[in-house]
């Protein structure tokens, strides 16, 4: 009986190992791909300017990853994206910019379009800049990610900017996140004191003691509601984005009461509040 039951151990021991080998046999596995090949049309310095704004300024081109499996080569969709950057931050500035470009082999930006990513990254205007490109590939929830070669281009961007400056030059706050409340327009005891100091064109700054939570919004005219600005979703009250638009909740408060300055950059869109 002894040997019986070993046999029979056995022989479903092995038909157990039999059916795992076919097993493993029936799974796929990645192999790798190759990284593309990016190509540019501008091969020579680049100057945009507005009255060619809607003219093509640069095409860019590149070869297919051709990610492999076990299978055979990958059916699926591919997204590709535009890496932009300064020379020498190598694709780490915090201003570094990101276009998706879903399963195409190339893409061309207007010289608005151009402009407008070189504005991002807060690169001064009129004058030339040593921009760099490479294209990211990645298949889905952004695996197997494969980089280019990178191309290096002088480019010269105009003044433009993300959002539309304060037509007037001026730019208050309100709101229970400030000392001054809701009041709009500004309690006069608070006009002054409220009101941002113009660093340049697109650039404005101002330190205020606040409570410490609320919200505030920011007006371009004492008064009205209509052309203020306000965060952009996934914003927070330290950073982010924000737009021109009469909409709600504005801008979150700092948590905690005490000295912050609020810098607005119109040029980029974006917003820092910094606790002093």
């Amino acid at each position: 009986m002894k040997q019986i039951i070993k046999l029979l151990f056995i022989a479903a021991f092995v038909s157990t190992a039999l059916w795992s080998c076919k097993k493993d046999e029936n799974k796929v596995y990645f192999e790798g791909g190759t990284a593309p090949v990016l190509t540019a049309s501008a091969t020579t310095p680049v100057t945009l300017a507005p009255a060619n704004q809607s003219n093509v300024a640069m095409r860019f081109d590149w070869t297919n990853p051709n990610y492999k499996f076990t299978t055979g080569v990958s059916s699926q969709d591919v997204t590709y994206i535009l890496q932009v950057d300064t020379t020498g931050a190598n694709f780490t500035s915090p201003s570094m910019q990101e276009v998706s470009i879903p399963k195409e082999l190339s893409t061309s930006f207007t010289v608005k379009e151009l402009n407008t990513i070189l504005t991002k990254l807060n690169v001064l205007e009129d004058m030339p800049h040593s921009i760099q490109f490479r294209i990211k590939s990645t298949l889905g929830n952004n695996s197997a990610v494969l980089f280019s070669n990178v191309l290096t281009r002088v480019i010269t961007p105009y003044l433009d900017v993300a959002v539309p400056i304060p037509t007037a030059g001026n730019l208050w706050i309100v709101g229970d996140a400030s000392p001054n409340g809701w009041n709009n327009p500004l309690q006069a005891a608070y006009v002054t004191t409220h009101k941002f100091t113009k660093v340049s064109n697109t650039l404005y700054e101002l330190t205020l003691a606040m409570p410490g939570g609320g919200a505030y919004k920011l007006l371009q005219d004492n008064g009205n509601w209509a052309t203020q600005y306000h965060m952009l979703a996934g914003g927070s009250w330290s950073s982010g984005d924000f737009e021109k638009r009469d909409a709600d909740p504005g801008f979150p408060g700092p948590p905690t009461a005490g000295t912050y300055k609020i810098t607005v950059n119109f040029k980029t869109g974006k917003y820092t509040v910094v606790k002093l």
